[in-house]
């Protein structure tokens, strides 16, 4: 009888526990690399606020910007751990957790940003935000960042002005072949040290989204930028699926809600600040905008598309073809 009196009181003692912690404001961190007035940055701040608006004294959103606790190669596993609940590494990050996201690196594959949207918000794009839960993860939507562009210190009109030049890119396979295939030499080199690889000439050149080209002031040390808008560089929001799976009924919808019209409002500023930066790039007159023309186009599309088939069996044709049908 008092082991029984026992257990039941232990019971209590947990419910009331558990009744306790659901009762008390759900602390989510949100980690990510960037200042706050980037898209992203503007993004995290919008889901703070309409978050802790919506579920006053449930939730307390706290964003740590500029990797002021772990940096993109590290978050991921973070949020594994728990330490941090929410990050949006770039899409290359998430390769040793799903190949399938390889696809946004393919280049040449998008004619511009309305059909990434387009592909990312059809079901096949919504179906990779699910491909990380059985590694733990689960993705909660994209963040736009820009098409990208190449920048050397010399024009950049076909595949054949590249042959031997030196191109900093993230870490990615596709992107290694991306470049061998025009004879240039790939190297995986961390994003903060690109200025610096630009300036003392380790590198030739660089592939980046008009933002990052003009916030970094890559374009005051490469005297051509070449509108090529042969890739994309964006970003996923992430949490852990056991976490996310573990919320409150009445706060997990709310706080989805508030993400998604936060994304959506990134996304406009993203769009908006990709045509101002690259206007104020132009107006500097510090570097040489190379606009291409549709010939000279072709020849590098002709050149890069065997990347397509390269890693078509780790990406899947299937997820290939779907993002080729949103250029439509």
């Amino acid at each position: 009888m008092r082991s029984l009196t026992k257990a039941v009181t232990f019971a209590a003692c947990m419910l009331a526990g558990a009744a306790t912690a659901f009762a008390a404001p759900i602390t989510i961190k949100f980690s990510h690399v960037v200042a706050e007035n980037t898209p992203k940055g503007q993004m995290a701040l919008k889901f703070k606020e309409l978050a802790e608006s919506r579920l006053p004294g449930k939730v307390n959103i706290e964003v740590y910007p500029n990797s002021q606790l772990f940096g993109d190669g590290k978050v991921l596993e973070a949020i594994l751990l728990g330490d941090v609940q929410l990050a949006a590494p770039s899409l290359s990050k998430f390769k040793k957790y799903t190949k399938q996201v390889q696809v946004f690196d393919l280049p040449f594959l998008f004619k511009d940003m309305a059909a990434v949207d387009r592909f990312q918000q059809g079901p096949t794009g919504q179906k990779l935000l699910t491909s990380l839960e059985n590694r733990g993860l689960t993705g909660l939507g994209y963040i736009h960042n820009g098409m990208k562009q190449m920048s050397a210190n010399k024009p950049l009109r076909t595949p054949a002005d590249a042959e031997g030049l030196k191109f900093r890119i993230m870490t990615s396979d596709v992107l290694v072949s991306q470049f061998e295939a025009v004879d240039a030499i790939p190297l995986k080199k961390p994003f903060s040290e690109v200025f610096t690889l630009m300036q003392t000439k380790a590198i030739d050149g660089a592939e980046n989204p008009w933002s990052n080209l003009y916030s970094k002031k890559f374009f005051e040390i490469q005297d051509y930028v070449t509108e090529t808008n042969h890739g994309v560089l964006d970003y996923m929001v992430v949490t852990s699926a056991r976490f996310w799976k573990g919320l409150p009924a009445d706060v997990r919808p709310e706080l989805k809600k508030a993400l998604d019209e936060a994304i959506a409002f990134g996304n406009k500023v993203a769009e908006e600040k990709a045509m101002s930066d690259r206007q104020r790039i132009i107006d500097s007159n510090r570097t040489t905008v190379l606009q291409i023309t549709d010939a000279e186009r072709q020849q590098w599309v002709e050149a890069m598309k065997p990347v397509w088939k390269q890693f078509e069996r780790q990406i899947g044709k299937d997820i290939i073809d779907a993002a080729l049908q949103s250029n439509n």
